[in-house]
């Protein structure tokens, strides 16, 4: 069994999904970085606040016994107040399309090296795509 696993591990497809997870990983942490740091000030002091994270609705009466201020988004949430985090969630969701565009950027521009050193197509995909072609002539 141990032997098993051994080779389970060894296969390039586990190996390359590992150094893929950690990647992404490390580009999340630089993607929260990027949003939290530089793009969020910049949004949140557009609609009248340094900290658009911070922007919630009180769904229902405060906890008794809370003494924080009524203002603190992650004071409430802490003391178990109903609260909808709207500003957080826009956060999040802002994080997410700013890390799809990088994906998508990184994968264009690694589509055009791999199209850089493949160069021309190969003779046979050349054949195959006139034989498409006069095909489509024809019918």
């Amino acid at each position: 069994m141990l032997r098993e696993f051994r080779d389970f591990i060894a296969r390039g497809n586990v190996l390359d999904l590992a150094v893929a997870v950690i990647i992404g990983a490390a580009f999340a942490t630089i993607t929260t970085a990027l949003t939290e740091d530089m793009i969020m000030p910049v949004v949140g002091a557009l609609f009248g606040g340094l900290d658009f994270s911070s922007y919630f609705v009180l769904l229902g009466p405060v906890p008794a016994g809370y003494a924080g201020s009524p203002n603190d988004y992650a004071a409430l949430k802490a003391a178990g107040a109903p609260v909808l985090g709207w500003g957080q969630f826009l956060t999040v969701l802002i994080n997410f399309l700013i890390l799809a565009f990088i994906i998508f950027l990184l994968v264009k521009m690694a589509n055009k090296v791999v199209t850089k050193q493949i160069g021309e197509d190969p003779a046979d995909i050349q054949l195959l795509r006139e034989i498409r072609d006069e095909l489509r002539k024809k019918g």
